[in-house]
């Protein structure tokens, strides 16, 4: 029987093959019985159409369900039979009004299972939260999800009403660059926005641009995760520009996405001027920068970042023994969490000239680009940016000392000496 306890009904990882309605019995009875569930789990079993149809037809008739858990239903299925399949589930629950969350995760859809999504996608505004992580979307499927995502935010819009989205997560789904203006689009539409994970998408700094901008509409974020994508140093300064605009910001995840040294400390930089108090976990691992960075954040934590449990910096240009993460961890120490800096096991020789000529030719035309597009812009235009937290990120940047010596008073005294206009 399946594992079921009270207003849950579950059959996951039962490793079942089931290609017709008889195949899943008695689940199916047990579960068309349940007149009040709230949450059904299918994962880590291989459903044929057949069955994916019965599942929809009973799913149909649940007015009280919450939690949809679809990850993982289609190992072993052929490409043709995915569609029809997705379509059923997905359009079962079109008029589900209870619905909170729709995980379909770990499925190997690739762009052309997408379409499947979209009826649903547009037409039901109750669910918050969408996972869709691993299922190889690329860039045409990972747009024809966010267009979806955003024609159902101006629908919800010409309703009058606000949207109930919060949760995104799309990770390991070759989204790339080609997607990213979409689902920034869709991102700044929904403008709720609790929670945005798109870790391993091979999104460039372009797309994180483009990203940070639509999620620059999202005031209550608390959650962002782009973990394994390539920020370098104009990726990272766009999410710099509006971090301020992010008080509620608990959890950043920026491992593995080449932030560089100027990319690093302007973000050390703009947290240290104290617009992400909530901040408790930080993960900045294999981003190329030096030991600038980390005495930036040492401000930052002592002065600023009371509730950080959790920092992440393993595998940067910094020798472990150096004194600057005896200021880091003096810094955590003031606020009782000593313990929150990772192991410093990988970390790279700051002394070492291992940086590939197309990392560095890459620093150079993202420079000559900032430089070109700060040529073109208008007096007005430049003035109201020197207002903002580049003006502040520039400033400190200009200040450091190629590697500075220089120890955590001197870059308070430093920050002190910026101002940034909210």
């Amino acid at each position: 029987m399946s594992a079921t306890s009270g207003k849950v009904f579950s059959i996951l990882g039962k490793n079942l093959k089931a290609n017709t309605k008889a195949d899943l019995e008695p689940y199916l009875s047990e579960l068309e019985a349940m007149e009040d569930v709230e949450e059904v789990h299918f994962g880590a079993n291989s459903l044929g159409v057949e069955a994916c149809e019965a599942i929809a037809a009973v799913l149909k008739d649940k007015k009280h369900l919450k939690i949809v858990d679809l990850a993982d239903i289609f190992t072993g299925r052929l490409i043709s039979e995915i569609p029809q399949a997705l379509s059923a589930l997905c359009d079962a629950l079109i008029g589900s009004e209870s619905i909170v969350e729709l995980d379909l995760s770990d499925n190997a859809f690739g762009g052309r299972c997408a379409d499947a999504l979209v009826p649903f996608l547009q037409n039901n505004t109750a669910f918050q939260v969408f996972k869709l992580n691993n299922t190889g979307l690329g860039p045409f499927g990972g747009k024809v999800v966010a267009d979806a995502l955003h024609e159902n935010a101006r629908r919800v819009k010409d309703a009058g009403k606000e949207s109930n989205l919060r949760v995104v997560v799309c990770g390991r789904s070759r989204l790339e660059n080609g997607s990213a203006p979409h689902w920034a689009a869709a991102f700044a539409a929904h403008g709720r926005l609790t929670e945005v994970r798109l870790p391993q998408n091979g999104i460039r700094m372009e797309g994180i641009a483009k990203l940070a901008e639509g999620l620059s509409q999202c005031p209550t974020l608390e959650v962002l995760d782009l973990q394994d994508n390539t920020a370098t140093r104009s990726g990272t300064r766009a999410i710099v520009r509006v971090l301020e605009k992010w008080s509620s910001l608990r959890a950043l995840n920026l491992s593995d996405c080449l932030l560089g040294k100027a990319g690093g400390i302007a973000l050390a930089t703009s947290l240290s001027l104290g617009s992400n108090p909530k901040l408790e976990s930080l993960k900045l691992q294999y981003g190329e920068f030096d030991k600038r960075t980390v005495e930036l954040l040492s401000v930052a934590i002592s002065q600023h970042l009371k509730h950080l449990t959790e920092l992440e910096l393993n595998g940067n240009q910094i020798d472990a023994e150096d004194e600057c993460f005896d200021e880091l961890r003096k810094a955590l120490a003031l606020h009782d969490h000593e313990d929150a800096l990772d192991e410093l096991d990988d970390m790279e020789d700051p002394n070492s000239d291992e940086e590939s000529e197309t990392e560095e030719e890459e620093e150079e035309e993202e420079e000559e680009e900032e430089e070109e597009a700060e040529a073109q812009e208008t007096p007005e235009s430049k003035a109201g940016e020197d207002d903002g937290v580049d003006a502040g990120v520039d400033d400190v940047e200009k200040k450091l000392p190629p590697v500075s010596d220089a120890g955590v008073d001197e870059l308070a005294d430093v920050l002190a000496g910026v101002h940034v206009k909210n």
